[in-house]
């Protein structure tokens, strides 16, 4: 059995993730932030239809901007499971707020969600994921990457960034023992509908045209990429930053 933790596991990139690892022989834990009737069913949701696939699957839910979260999903994981195999950080939002419109709020909260829990949750499980077979695999964004004068992102952006630093120097500290630790970075994204980033049918179809394949990716397509990472096949892959964005980042 693989014990895998996937964030952000009720929606989008992290809940095609968890579709495409759930079998048999795969222990999923699953988190979702739960701050809403609506996020849980999402996450309950997916959650049934992992398990209808044969995975073992639990369910937790808490704000990883708060200490303690992360290192407690990971105890949780270990406690129902046994040693974590693999983490899949896909937890995050996009904050469209311009430089001088972004509060120190808005640095803050993002930098606690996607760079500081990511690094709770690896230093946590740190001892297990010093093993050959174990992945580290975190979900950024192109707002990273591209800068332009209609689409900045300073407060998700930056955060996004130090989480690519973190896993980084992660690859780096679990070499020795063969185990990886990889982000992918998706391009303009399609989004469950009604969820914060999402935008409308116009924004979509201007966004879509943004990179050179001039589509949206889907999330299952991102998904396909971390489900690569986390593999056997991938194991000489390590510390890269890999672009899943129609050419985004090219232009």
């Amino acid at each position: 059995m693989r014990v895998t933790i996937i964030t952000g596991g009720g929606s989008g990139i992290g809940a095609a993730v968890a579709r495409r690892l759930a079998r048999p022989e795969a222990c999923l834990m699953l988190h979702g932030q739960g701050s809403d009737a609506a996020g849980v069913s999402r996450l309950q949701n997916v959650a049934g239809e992992c398990q209808a696939r044969g995975a073992r699957v639990e369910v937790l839910t808490g704000d990883l901007a708060l200490a303690g979260t992360g290192s407690a999903l990971v105890g949780a994981a270990r406690e129902k499971f046994g040693p974590v195999d693999a983490i899949v950080h896909a937890a995050g939002f996009a904050d469209r707020r311009g430089f001088a419109e972004l509060p120190r709020e808005g640095l803050m909260r993002p930098f606690a969600v996607m760079a500081a829990s990511f690094h709770e949750m690896t230093s946590a499980a740190l001892a297990d994921l010093k093993r050959p077979q174990a992945r580290v695999v975190a979900v950024s964004s192109f707002a990273a990457h591209r800068f332009t004068p209609d689409s900045t992102y300073p407060g998700s952006g930056s955060a996004k960034a130090a989480l690519e630093v973190l896993v980084k120097c992660l690859a780096i500290e679990l070499a020795s023992s063969g185990a990886t630790a990889n982000v992918v970075v998706p391009g303009f994204t399609r989004k469950d509908p009604g969820l914060k980033g999402a935008l409308d049918a116009a924004s979509w179809q201007k966004v879509a045209r943004a990179n050179p394949l001039s589509r949206l990716a889907e999330a299952d397509e991102v998904a396909a990429v971390v489900a690569f990472l986390l593999s056997a096949e991938a194991s000489h892959l390590t510390g890269v930053s890999l672009p899943v964005d129609g050419g985004l980042t090219l232009i």
